[in-house]
């Protein structure tokens, strides 16, 4: 028992530390090894295994963790829930380690095999200096097969020793002070942004952000809030009508349930972070033809996600329409019907995961007298709702297909007098009538992926 609350008390401190000292840093764990794996905390006295993962780390699945320079941890394979075996040699469990260090923007990736690889801003700045320092090898050894022959000839081998050197040395020295220098500003942006989450949610005269530019689309006005590769934000006024508001509640009104969130193991739960009522509406595309106001509405939503990105987006396979109604119960309740900051999809900045979410429509059908704006705290957009408006944003880049780095990370503010009605449209890339929303966790996996491992 004492050893226990030894080490627990050391992981507590470990925790806090981490969050306040400069050794701090955040990793990232991609597996991509095709096996289930566990990741634990290697106790720097007692070498006992402390599990940090939650409980384990399927295979395409992500997990991050905060630590600290030098702390070391042990990836473990897990036996198939099938077969009950590893696949190491005479079905050993394979095993590999790795260590914090001291750079920035740490990645494991777990390969095939149980196979650690270990990047980070340092060795992708010696990376990309090598790339160029090849070019400029090449060039420079074209160059020196046009010297003529002179008095005092030139050693080509000295040249390009020399050129190696400072090529070397120069630009990975840059490289890996602009990765450090961006890794340091994007932490401070986010540490302030959560400290002053609280207070620009509760001051009721903070309007709208300013956009940065706005056109039209559909004779409708739309603001450009953020326009980055990875990280759109875009309000739309009039987006729905009041008639279309009716249809989504009145479908709404006997399914409503309590709103969840998902779990970090591929389920989902009730959770004080998000407190609201929900019910998903099943949009029945055979009466679009006639008239149906909630096919009219959806539509327009794909329409609009289409017009803003290169994927053209179908309605196959998509999340059902999600009705979410927050209540207003005065300034005095404790608990509040609010949304914590959240991302609706990955944020992380890696690749994206096929058939995961990747951009995002809220349209309001009523908004409260106090509180429940919007808030992208990260990128410093807040906005107010107003009736019939809609606030899109996506968080994929299309060209590199990298998930956005934090900026779409948002958060509804408490609703403190009246109702929030809101219609949201969830939106995927690479679903389709086979390849439903629902056969995917809340990880992005498929669930028959899932029960293989």
């Amino acid at each position: 028992m004492i050893r226990l609350f030894t080490t627990t008390l050391t992981l507590l401190l470990f925790l806090r530390a981490s969050t306040e000292s400069p050794d701090a840093r955040s990793i990232q764990i991609l597996n991509e090894s095709g096996r289930r794996v566990d990741v634990s905390w290697i106790h720097p006295q007692t070498e006992e295994l402390v599990l940090q993962s939650t409980p384990d780390v399927l295979a395409g699945a992500s997990f991050s963790l905060n630590s600290f320079v030098s702390h070391s941890f042990l990836v473990r394979e897990l036996p198939g829930k099938k077969t009950g075996e590893c696949e190491g040699s005479e079905g050993e469990c394979r095993v590999d380690y790795f260590s914090v260090n001291e750079n920035h923007d740490q990645v494991i990736l777990i390969k095939e095999g149980i196979e650690v690889e270990h990047t980070d801003s340092k060795s992708i700045a010696v990376k990309s200096a090598n790339t160029l320092l090849d070019e400029c090898k090449s060039k420079a050894d074209r160059s020196l097969k046009n010297i003529d022959n002179t008095n005092n000839p030139v050693d080509p081998l000295h040249v390009l020793d020399t050129l190696t050197a400072c090529v070397q040395k120069g630009v990975a020295t840059e490289i890996e002070r602009a990765n450090e220098e961006i890794a340091f500003q994007a932490q401070v942006r986010k540490n302030m942004a959560s400290q002053l989450e609280n207070y620009t949610c509760a001051d009721e005269t903070l309007n709208t952000t300013e956009a940065k530019r706005t056109e039209t689309w559909r004779g409708k006005k739309v603001s450009v809030m953020i326009d980055r590769p990875a990280s759109k934000i875009h309000t739309v006024e009039n987006f729905l009508t009041e008639d279309e508001c009716k249809a989504v509640e009145e479908a709404a009104r006997p399914i409503l349930h309590d709103a969840t969130v998902a779990d970090g193991s591929g389920g989902s739960h009730k959770s004080d972070s998000r407190k609201a009522k929900q019910a998903g509406i099943k949009v029945h595309w055979d009466k679009e033809s006639d008239g149906d106001l909630i096919a009219r509405l959806s539509r327009r939503v794909y329409d609009y996600v289409n017009y803003v990105l290169p994927f053209d987006i179908m309605e196959d396979g998509q999340e059902d329409l999600m009705s979410i109604q927050y209540f207003g119960r005065g300034p005095e309740d404790e608990k509040p019907d609010r949304y914590m900051p959240h991302c609706d999809g990955d944020c992380n900045g890696m690749l994206f995961k096929p058939g995961n979410r990747m951009a995002t429509i809220v349209m309001y059908c009523e908004i409260p007298k106090v509180g429940g704006a919007t808030r992208f705290r990260n990128s410093n957009v807040h906005i107010k709702p107003k009736q019939y408006a809609a606030t899109f944003f996506s968080y994929i880049d299309s060209e590199t297909m990298k998930m956005d780095d934090g900026f779409t990370e948002h958060s509804g503010c408490p609703v403190v007098e009246g109702e929030k009605k809101i219609v949201t449209q969830w939106v995927r890339l690479g679903v389709d009538e086979e390849n439903p929303w629902n056969s995917f966790n809340t990880l992005g996996i498929k669930y028959t992926d899932a029960e293989n491992q």
